[in-house]
């Protein structure tokens, strides 16, 4: 059979493929679009709701972001709200909880206190609640007793909302994406499961040619990679960001047996860890009960419970005397040495949950080893980028634009909620090289404030 030709072929069908998917079946004038997914459904990896934290990373209380970075992500993160809101997914997929960063002791209750005021002007909703106010919206993380009789020593306070959309399933809402892409029926927009790809190639006629490991080829005027820690693997099989290394990092959760927190409460982040904080959020998928996490766990392999991927780990590590030199600096930091030690701890039976509920007391100071358990299938891989020419650790997403028609998107943190900025700017980069005609008008009152 002859391969089908497509004006833009995109590999990965998960929040980031699926939302690019979307934009240029609504906003452009694109013919034909193609969607190749490695697994038999779409979300399967680091987008499915059990991987992640289900959270909107909006820049209000990441303690981690500047204000220009909040500022950024807040624009973002409100697309997700708006295509929510668009088709009606509210209370479906897309949910509103409390959420707040919390300080515990001296310091950090005034770093939360200046970090308000300073980014109320960004966020005015945001409102800063003492122990008495506390009390009434997260009870458990102000009492050190489970008969809420005794208050904790140390001074605390919180900046939060209880006004915003805070959390979505971004696997179904990779299915929400594609089946509005699909609704578009004056265009081509296949999609393709078990398609895994092996190698991309560029012809003379500078049309892509995009073979699967069973051998299928699929030819594109335009391709863009958006395949999690295997798209940086797939732009080194080019010779394309050669300078750049993958470091899976692997988090974990622990599970409450009831019910704990009423919304998201977030720690303040120590800037020297590049990983998340430990956060408590009521998960979606298991009727309210609490999920702890992330741990942080360096993983050789770039998948996360599927079999295989070891070998493409140490390919895309590509390593060298600047992997060293990267891995030496980060662990001659006691702070980071003492982390990573500590997560691979989280990892082994029976010294676990003890070692975990000890750092879990900061959110809830009463909470037990009895409490929790270790939350088996849950957690994703998210491919932290390693920068050899400036041998470092590269934080926020990574994009490699080779300037000839394919893209590699390499999405860490804040990744999902970053999905359809980001795929606003790749859509833009299409539209220039491809000559298509774009709707931009529409697609700034559909997903911008």
């Amino acid at each position: 059979m002859k391969n089908k030709h497509y004006e833009v072929l995109i590999v990965g069908g998960s929040i980031s493929g699926t939302a690019l998917f979307y934009e240029l079946a609504h906003y452009t004038n694109v013919k034909s679009l193609c969607l190749l997914e490695k697994y038999e459904a779409l979300s399967t990896l680091n987008s499915k709701a059990s991987s992640n934290s289900q959270t909107i990373h909006i820049g209000d209380i990441e303690t981690n972001y500047t204000l220009e970075k909040a500022k950024i992500t807040k624009r973002t993160a409100k697309m997700i709200e708006k295509f929510c809101l668009k088709y009606h997914l509210e209370e479906k997929i897309m949910f509103s909880h409390q959420k707040m960063a919390l300080g515990v002791g001296e310091k950090e209750v005034r770093f939360i206190e200046n970090r308000y005021h300073e980014f109320k002007e960004v966020f005015p909703y945001l409102e800063l609640w003492d122990v008495e106010k506390l009390k009434e919206l997260e009870p458990k993380v102000v009492y050190s007793d489970k008969a809420q009789t005794k208050v904790r020593p140390e001074p605390i306070v919180a900046m939060g909302t209880s006004t915003q959309y805070t959390t979505v399933d971004y696997g179904a809402m990779s299915e929400a994406l594609v089946k509005e892409a699909k609704a578009s029926s004056d265009i081509v927009s296949d999609v393709f499961f078990n398609a895994q790809v092996d190698e991309i190639n560029q012809r003379e006629d500078k049309v892509f040619e995009v073979r699967t490991v069973d051998g299928t080829l699929y030819t594109a005027d335009f391709v863009v990679v958006n395949a999690g820690a295997h798209s940086l693997f797939l732009a080194h099989k080019m010779g394309y960001g050669k300078q750049m290394s993958t470091l899976p990092m692997a988090g974990s959760f622990y599970m409450t047996s009831e019910h704990f927190l009423n919304g998201k409460v977030y720690m303040v982040q120590n800037n020297k860890l590049p990983f998340a904080a430990l956060h408590g959020d009521p998960d979606i998928l298991l009727d309210g009960k609490t999920r702890f996490g992330p741990t942080a766990l360096m993983m050789p392999k770039l998948e996360r419970f599927k079999p295989g991927t070891y070998l493409d780990f140490f390919k895309t590590l590509n390593f060298d005397l600047h992997i060293i030199k990267i891995f030496w600096d980060l662990l001659k930091d006691s702070d980071i040495r003492n982390y990573i030690f500590r997560n691979f701890l989280f990892e082994i039976p029976i010294i676990n949950k003890p070692l975990f509920v000890k750092d879990a007391r900061k959110i809830v100071p009463s909470l037990s080893v009895d409490d929790i358990t270790y939350a088996k299938g849950f957690g994703g891989v998210r491919p932290q980028v390693l920068d050899k020419e400036k041998e470092k650790l590269m934080l926020g997403e990574a994009s490699i634009n080779s300037g000839i028609g394919v893209i590699f998107n390499m999405t860490p943190s804040p990744g999902a909620t970053s999905c359809l900025g980001n795929a606003e700017r790749d859509m833009n980069i299409i539209v220039e090289h491809l000559g298509l005609e774009y709707d931009q008008k529409r697609f700034l009152e559909d997903m911008t404030e």
